[in-house]
């Protein structure tokens, strides 16, 4: 299951979360394929003024997208392709909606996580 953990200044995401959902949601399924919309889960976390910062000094053109995957994407043939189109959709997606100034500033990280250390709902993710 493709989960997103966006962190974006407030005053930024305040009345952009629907688009930023569906503009998210739909980076995922253009890289992994229909299947997977029913499967991204996207959680949206507005950080107040003053608390991004870049190199000390605290910033206002900043967000950080993490999405968890499965480890087995990095061991596909395919691999480099795959984190490539994930990274500059999930951007694309948030610079599209949010602000093109946020490009330069916006994080995307790539988490992977083995089967066995997957659970939803409780239950050991199959």
């Amino acid at each position: 299951m493709p989960h997103l953990t966006v962190h974006l200044p407030e005053s930024r995401l305040s009345g952009n979360e629907p688009g930023l959902i569906a503009a998210l949601t739909d980076a995922v399924v253009d890289v992994y394929g229909e299947w997977a919309r029913a499967l991204v889960s996207i959680r949206l976390a507005g950080v107040p003024a003053g608390r991004f910062a870049q190199g000390g000094k605290a910033v206002d053109a900043n967000a950080s997208v993490v999405l968890g995957v499965r480890a087995g994407v990095f061991d596909r043939p395919d691999a480099a392709r795959i984190t490539t189109r994930l990274g500059a959709a999930l951007t694309e997606a948030v610079t599209r909606v949010v602000g093109e100034d946020l490009r330069a500033g916006t994080m995307v990280e790539l988490v992977a996580s083995p089967p066995e250390r997957t659970f939803v709902g409780g239950t050991r993710a199959v």
